[in-house]
């Protein structure tokens, strides 16, 4: 009778030890009130009401959490569990995701599209390979370049100094191998060197310039499309499977379902954040698309091997390749 007893209690706990409330402590550089934060803060609501309470998301905005390596760092010893950051940023965890923001490998955004369809079964089964799930992906923009005075061609940039990311020699390398001079810096600072010339240009997408306003110092935007930027909400695999399996599959539909939404509101917003600044005195400069291409071939070389793994390199390349060929053929 006893043992009857002591199973039935046991029963009776499992599901309570089953339903165990999660807290997912998540870091971003979406500064705060912007598109980025409304959508996480929209996730974190959603998440608590389809689990009943369990799962709650707890959002850092702002670099509260430090840079993007600082979060990404953090989530190694625990004390974020999740981080939303970009692919460029996800250099501290692996390198592949740097080839979708190679300066000119792409002709436009449809064709980045293409290709990371083609590479993004590799990336997420990388990113769980270092313990990381990728909920959703996003489409951050197109990234321009945003400078204290005009500069349309590379030689333009003699004497400018452009923002690199930290934490990535080889980048910095590349950089060089186009003429460019390079500053390393974090992320968070940004505002303060440019305020104080210690850099003058910076590589970003116009909603972000317009949100931290770095167009009040880096008044001049060039017309072309650098390259492009996504982003990608990352969770540690062991926090995220304390969640029931069913709950789970309930989360990542809604942050797949608020991806795509980002990604329809932020192309909006990057067209109307150019809009904006202009009529804050932004000046948009026509850049020289031959001069700019070939200036940044030269730093595919090292990125390739370098920044990026060379056997991932040319699959993105091949990638690229196989989607002009085909939008060139729909064009027939």
């Amino acid at each position: 009778m006893k043992k009857l007893l002591l199973a039935a209690l046991l029963a009776a706990l499992a599901p309570a030890a089953r339903a165990q409330n999660v807290v997912i402590k998540l870091g971003t550089l979406a500064p705060q009130g912007s598109t980025w934060h409304e959508i996480l803060k929209e996730m974190a609501q959603r998440w608590e009401q389809a689990s009943g309470g369990q799962v709650k998301l707890r959002i850092y905005a702002g670099g509260a959490q430090g840079s993007e390596g600082d979060m990404v760092r953090k989530m190694g010893i625990g004390q974020l569990q999740g981080a939303a950051i970009s692919n460029v940023g996800m250099h501290d965890v692996i390198p592949e995701p740097q080839a979708l923001s190679v300066p000119f490998l792409f002709e436009d955004q449809a064709q980045m599209e293409c290709a990371f369809a083609k590479v993004r079964p590799q990336l997420e089964a990388a990113l769980e390979k270092r313990g990381l799930i990728a909920l959703q992906w996003s489409r951050i923009g197109a990234i321009h370049l945003f400078c204290s005075s005009a500069h349309r061609s590379p030689a333009d940039m003699a004497n400018a100094k452009i923002w690199a990311w930290e934490g990535d020699p080889k980048s910095v390398e590349a950089f060089r191998a186009a003429g460019l001079k390079p500053v390393v810096l974090s992320s968070n600072d940004i505002v303060p060197s440019l305020q104080t010339g210690m850099i003058d240009c910076i590589p970003n997408v116009p909603l972000y310039v317009l949100t931290a306003r770095l167009h009040e110092k880096a008044s001049h935007m060039m017309d072309l499309p650098w390259s492009w930027m996504m982003g990608a909400t990352l969770v540690r695999k062991d926090a995220w499977e304390k969640i029931p399996a069913d709950t789970r599959a309930k989360l990542l539909a809604i942050a797949k379902e608020l991806g795509e939404k980002v990604d329809v509101e932020v192309k909006r917003l990057n067209t109307d954040a150019v809009a904006a600044m202009q009529k804050q005195g932004l000046q948009v400069e026509k850049g020289d698309p031959a001069a700019w291409r070939t200036a940044m071939e030269k730093t595919w070389p090292v990125v390739r091997g370098g920044v990026v793994p060379a056997a991932f390199f040319d699959e993105v390349k091949g990638a690229r390749d196989a989607c002009k060929a085909g939008g060139a053929a729909k064009k027939k």
